[in-house]
């Protein structure tokens, strides 16, 4: 990762998301997680990050919310009066060390959070630990085989988030959490369009996005993937060996046995 501080680009993501091309990923991506986080239920979610200008919790059905930042960034204090309408919580914490109890969460959403940390694998971790058995993990990264990756490889070097982050290959995402006990139950590519700052070459390219859906998904901007944490069962296993006849004669048996071969042996004399 070649990012520098981590409070400046946290802040420099947040502004990146209010201007093109960062409004239209974040329009995508809260498109899509109102899609998905319908389908997705429980007592207890937790948004890691807050970096979207629009509440992206809006379509769950879950009754606890709760979004968990660093610091309280701005952008807090804007959706402050929606987070508080809402009866959302707000934390403040580290995504490698969540302020929550072991299997306390059904839902966590990681929005972009793999990409801007020195331990990604920590933050899986973290995400196995406190979610409760059969529970969600939401996770939005950014493709680095896409379009976008002539600009990372242009624009990270300078440390500009988000092209400075560690882009994550899906299929390496993917490994790591069926390492962890995941089962990958939904995925979506999105943003197929080039990231220029154009509002008009943007919308000029929109046909781009239903010819990448269907003939090249490969090449998406980012992606998003639902896995669910995996419940461990004892499956009862029955032993290949059986017990083996004794060959020894029981005592009272052997009694018997002496007895009636004297008994012969006499008869025998007769």
């Amino acid at each position: 990762m070649r990012c520098g501080n981590p409070d400046q680009i946290r802040d420099q993501l947040r502004l990146w998301y209010r201007r093109l091309p960062g409004a239209w990923l974040a329009e995508q991506e809260i498109k899509l997680l109102d899609e998905v986080l319908p389908t997705l239920f429980g007592y207890n979610l937790l948004q890691v990050g807050v970096s979207y200008p629009d509440d992206c919790l809006a379509k769950s059905k879950i009754p606890n919310q709760m979004v968990m930042d660093v610091d309280e960034p701005p952008c807090v204090s804007h959706l402050r009066e929606s987070l508080v309408c809402r009866k959302i919580g707000y934390l403040r914490g580290i995504p490698e060390q969540l302020p929550l109890a072991s299997d306390s969460l059904d839902v966590l959403i990681l929005s972009h959070s793999l990409e801007f940390t020195a331990e990604p694998h920590q933050v899986l971790r973290e995400a196995d630990r406190t979610l409760i058995p059969e529970g969600h993990v939401v996770i939005l990264g950014f493709n680095p085989w896409g379009w976008w990756m002539w600009w990372r490889l242009i624009l990270g070097w300078r440390g500009k988030p988000p092209w400075c982050g560690w882009f994550i290959p899906l299929t390496r995402l993917k490994d790591w959490l069926q390492l962890l006990g995941f089962d990958i139950v939904d995925q979506h590519g999105y943003f197929y369009r080039p990231p220029f700052s154009s509002k008009s070459l943007m919308q000029k390219l929109n046909f781009m996005e239903r010819i990448g859906r269907r003939f090249w998904p490969f090449f998406c901007g980012a992606y998003l993937v639902v896995a669910r944490k995996r419940v461990a069962t004892l499956t009862p296993i029955r032993p290949r060996w059986r017990p083996r006849r004794s060959r020894l004669v029981a005592p009272e048996l052997a009694g018997n046995s002496s007895s009636i071969t004297n008994r012969e042996n006499g008869d025998h004399h007769n």
